[in-house]
């Protein structure tokens, strides 16, 4: 099924025609519950890899803020143990989990020291240039993959690692791809298997990135907005109006505009040629939540019929990034074969 986002609800670029130069092409890449193969885009599904090249692994120093890493299978298991618990019928007050399976929950939660050595690399995402309108990569290849190492690094996010390739060139396919040792404990780095439904939006900057001056009307618009739309409500969002409603998609996407919340933005060069980064792929904690609703596409406004288990209908792919914020990856301009950028927004 296709994904619609709604139509904003004002065109933006005729109120304010200093935003219409601003104007960024996204694809929201909708991932939802699915079963994708390696010939298919996807979140956390299957890599087309060639049997005879390397799997990577990392090398590098990782944090575990007092939590020990747990096992792949653990998360699964948990994962499992949870979903079936929530759908199966329950009366009145009886317990999501019977005492035997609350045991075996926290067995499975315990963690265990570290593993020493490299650690597998996760599959993130499947992106098949074909899909992604906008997207492409280095001349001869057709596909992106994203995998990282599921813990936690210098800046408290995952290692992301990317490759492109030529989906024409590869021959026999590696079965039985290597797996992490170790994971973040609460498997916040592990990915559900999603298709993906990609659908291209228009964006505009952050009010972060905006002109002081032009921030600032937006501001005075965003209140006199909310109160037309919403004269009882005593709290106006201000220019968070403009940046909810009409600035930058939430989820995961490719290109766009950087999602900036909590932190202001700061300038990101290229170390090798000091070329601005610009954004390839965003990982989000969710698709919408309750100040971006209205990004909702069509199609999954209604409630569902039957108990959702789990994976809620805004997050199906279950990662989450700090306390529920974004991981943006931005590549160089100039060179895929420079060092891209990660950073938590």
């Amino acid at each position: 099924m296709a994904r619609t986002t709604p139509p904003r609800p004002v065109d933006i670029a005729s109120v304010f025609p200093e935003l219409a130069p601003l104007a960024r092409q996204a694809v929201r890449l909708h991932p939802r519950p699915g079963e994708p193969t390696v010939h298919e885009s996807s979140v956390g599904g299957p890599l087309l890899w060639p049997a005879d090249d390397e799997w990577p692994v990392c090398t590098k120093e990782h944090h575990h803020y007092g939590d020990l890493p747990v096992s792949l299978d653990d998360v699964r298991q948990s994962r499992a143990l949870i979903e079936a618990a929530w759908l199966r019928p329950r009366a009145p007050r009886e317990d999501l989990l019977s005492p035997d399976q609350r045991a075996y929950l926290d067995e499975l939660e315990t963690g265990h020291p570290p593993h020493p050595g490299p650690n597998a690399l996760l599959p993130v995402a499947q992106l098949y240039l074909r899909d992604i309108p906008g997207l492409a990569g280095p001349e001869g290849t057709d596909l992106l993959q994203v995998l990282w190492c599921p813990l936690d690094h210098d800046e408290g996010m995952p290692a992301a690692h990317l490759v492109w390739r030529d989906s024409g060139s590869v021959g026999k396919l590696l079965a039985d791809p290597p797996e992490p040792v170790d994971v973040d404990h609460y498997g916040n780095y592990v990915p559900e298997a999603c298709v993906l439904h990609p659908e291209v939006v228009t964006e505009y900057p952050a009010p972060h990135e905006l002109p002081e001056e032009l921030a600032e009307r937006l501001n005075d618009w965003g209140r006199e907005q909310w109160a037309e739309e919403d004269p009882d409500e005593e709290f106006s969002p201000g220019s968070a109006y403009y940046q909810y409603e009409h600035s930058v998609a939430p989820g995961w996407k490719v290109g766009g505009w950087g999602p900036w919340s909590f932190c202001d933005p700061w300038p990101m060069h290229c170390d090798v040629c000091k070329a601005t980064y610009q954004p390839l792929l965003t990982v989000s904690s969710g698709e919408w939540d309750g100040g971006s609703g209205s990004w909702i596409p069509l199609e999954d406004r209604e409630e569902p019929s039957a108990p959702v288990g789990l994976r809620k209908p805004s997050d199906p792919p279950m990662v989450q990034i700090g306390r529920g914020y974004n991981m943006q990856i931005y590549i160089c301009p100039a060179s895929f074969d420079h060092p891209h950028l990660e950073n938590m927004q």
